[in-house]
């Protein structure tokens, strides 16, 4: 019954979203549009605030949407972008969840997207995490509800473990930290060889990786635009504060996982992982040899539900690494779903 009266409530805002995230097919772009280095000249899906603070010394941004429920149910979920993503590509599920009655706030990380980039920034997971907090209580969030992607779930799991009070639950979709890297052989990555690496990357590098990695070898129009985000930003006039960035966050997610720390996570949490994701972290600098003993994050996301206090593991049959892009109707039926606690 609960569930027929979810299909219900969802079926025309999943429609919407549907709409929304697939356009019509184009050919593919002969040039790369490039991007400010906050990212400027790419659209956001809804107005994009800031949050100014101090970090290290710096002055620093942190952009985020906030978008308020018709009909608030008085929970506030926080919507976390994974490495190679930002807030713009929870844009379908955040309306969804706002016409849910959910207040939505989705921040981008510093070091991304259309935040501050600071050179030279000492990246950790937990200083990420504690600015996120900064932000959210600068808003007047109270406790919150957590949705991680990827680096997010990542994220997301620091502020579960050091700032319990702050978290009343976690949906984790396909996340990083699940493992330890160095403790499976994987070499350690500098940051000056996680920025050599960085500098390789055009275009089509990205795309390929992300067919590869990210969608199990498909490709269709609608996820033009998000390799093509990326891309602009590698191509445009910030592109050695981003290469600086994200060499730096490599090595923090090498560095910094969660692998040994699940039974401190005490929130009810849905790990919710598709079974095609073959987005193995480190397999870009591992040996061949190493590479292929990685574990996939299938296998992972459900020995680390097994550790965690109230951790339930929800494969997502047929779908890669970012099943909220691939199939966002299935995806955002799941995640309602786990939010109204059907999978307890």
């Amino acid at each position: 019954m609960r569930r027929a009266l979810l299909s219900v409530f969802l079926a025309p805002l999943l429609l919407s979203s549907l709409t929304a995230a697939a356009p019509a097919p184009k050919p593919a772009a002969t040039a790369v549009r490039t991007y400010g280095a906050r990212l400027e000249g790419f659209d956001y899906p809804f107005p994009v605030h800031m949050f100014r603070t101090t970090a290290q010394g710096q002055a620093v941004e942190m952009a985020y949407m906030e978008l308020a429920p018709a009909k608030p149910n008085g929970r506030t979920i926080v919507l976390l972008h994974g490495k190679n993503f930002c807030g713009a590509t929870w844009g379908d599920t955040a309306r969804v969840l706002a016409a849910a009655g959910y207040r939505v706030i989705v921040p981008d990380q510093i070091g991304f997207c259309k935040s501050s980039k600071p050179r030279g920034f000492q990246y950790s997971v937990q200083g990420l995490a504690t600015l996120t907090e900064a932000m959210l209580r600068s808003r007047g969030a109270g406790r919150v509800t957590l949705v991680g992607h990827s680096m997010g779930g990542l994220i997301a799991m620091r502020m579960a473990i050091a700032m319990p009070q702050l978290v009343d639950q976690m949906v984790l979709v396909d996340p990083l930290g699940l493992a330890d890297g160095l403790a499976q052989r994987v070499p350690y990555i500098s940051v000056d060889h996680a920025a050599a690496l960085e500098r390789r990357k055009t275009a089509a590098t990205i795309r390929a990786d992300q067919r590869a990695s990210y969608y199990h070898g498909g490709w269709r129009a609608d996820y033009d635009r998000w390799a093509d985000m990326l891309a602009g930003l590698y191509a445009g006039p910030g592109r050695e504060a981003v290469i600086d960035a994200q060499a730096r966050t490599t090595e923090m997610i090498e560095t910094q996982p969660v692998a040994s720390e699940f039974a401190r996570i005490t929130a009810p949490t849905v790990l919710m992982v598709g079974t095609q994701d073959r987005n193995l972290f480190g397999r870009a600098w591992a040996p061949a040899e190493v590479a292929s003993q990685i574990p996939d994050n299938a296998t992972l996301g459900d020995r680390a539900a097994a550790k965690m206090r109230h951790g339930r593991f929800v494969p997502l049959p047929g779908l890669g690494h970012v099943p909220q892009v691939e199939d966002p109707a299935r995806f955002q039926v799941a995640l309602i779903q786990a939010l109204s606690g059907e999978f307890d």
